[in-house]
């Protein structure tokens, strides 16, 4: 078998049978890659890969100049290829489960002021179709916190406008409800009885976003327009930045930890926990910002 058919039929088995997202079936599927051509460089058949040839290889990728992120995620990959070949009979066991990710440091996510996500939003032109489009998605993304791929994949049919409600298909096939505020409600009113019907030019879609074609929009399309809309406003952004500033105002706001994790989608409290890291730096800046005004006035009145 060719490296590039082992690497599909391991693509396969993580979208059909692990029920990975497409995200981490990718990222796994190039850590993958990466391994197996070092494995056929240095001449070594993958039915005699030893732990010392996967510490080789790591410390190979550390040399290169890989950060300890993408040296993590390579791990995380190479355990999952490790566990098809398993299953497949090539391996007698995951040998690369005794490898032990480096611990990466976690920057703090980037998050917009209320004011700043304004005036992004307020950038989008929506004297035409698009831009109404564009207006109802980056208003619900922000207000619900979704993900890219989330939006893209959000059926009509999940969006409940009287009850200010949708259900949004998540990572690992987690459904969870989410409701949105009347500054969204009015916005997607608009694109879905006036704009979508002319963009979809009558065929049956059942994603709720769709691009000038009238089909379904991409990740891609989404990321590209709001560059656009970054570029025009000065203000900068990524789209999940709208999803860090939806946690964050939240947090700010006094919701409490848990309701942010559901709201999300995490899985794991101690992801969502870092947003309480930014909201104490924020605080601790205008702390700092306040008492330094205190001390210059005081400084004047002496």
């Amino acid at each position: 078998m060719t490296i590039e058919g082992l690497l599909d039929q391991f693509y396969s088995d993580l979208i059909l049978v692990k029920r990975s997202s497409e995200q981490t079936a990718q990222t796994y599927r190039i850590s993958a890659e990466e391994f197996l051509n070092w494995l056929v460089v240095e001449r070594i058949k993958i039915k005699d890969v030893t732990v010392q040839n996967l510490m080789y290889y790591l410390v190979k990728r550390k040399t290169d100049g890989c950060s300890e992120l993408t040296i993590a995620k390579d791990i995380s990959g190479i355990r999952a290829l490790g566990e098809y070949l398993v299953r497949k009979q090539f391996w007698t066991e995951n040998t690369a489960l005794l490898l032990d990710r480096p611990k990466a440091s976690r920057n703090l996510p980037k998050v917009l002021s209320t004011d700043e996500v304004d005036t992004l939003l307020s950038t989008i032109d929506t004297s035409n179709d698009c831009g109404k489009r564009d207006d109802a998605l980056f208003e619900l993304i922000y207000s619900c916190g979704l993900r890219i791929s989330e939006a893209c994949e959000l059926k009509i049919a999940n969006v409940h406008m009287n009850e200010r409600l949708i259900m949004v298909h998540g990572k690992g096939d987690k459904e969870r409800i989410i409701p949105f505020g009347d500054r969204a409600a009015e916005k997607l009113e608009l694109y879905i009885n006036e704009v979508r019907p002319v963009m979809t030019k009558g065929k049956s879609v059942p994603e709720l976003f769709v691009n000038y074609q009238g089909n379904p929009i991409s990740r891609k399309g989404v990321w590209k327009r709001f560059k656009e809309i970054e570029s025009l406003s000065g203000i900068d952004a990524k789209v999940h930045t709208l999803r860090h500033s939806f946690a964050t105002h939240l947090l700010s706001g006094g919701a409490d930890l848990r309701s942010v994790q559901e709201l999300l989608g995490h899985s794991d409290l101690s992801t969502t926990q870092i947003y309480t890291h930014v909201t104490d730096d924020q605080l601790e800046a205008a702390h700092e910002k306040y008492f330094k005004i205190s001390d210059e006035l005081q400084e004047i009145k002496e």
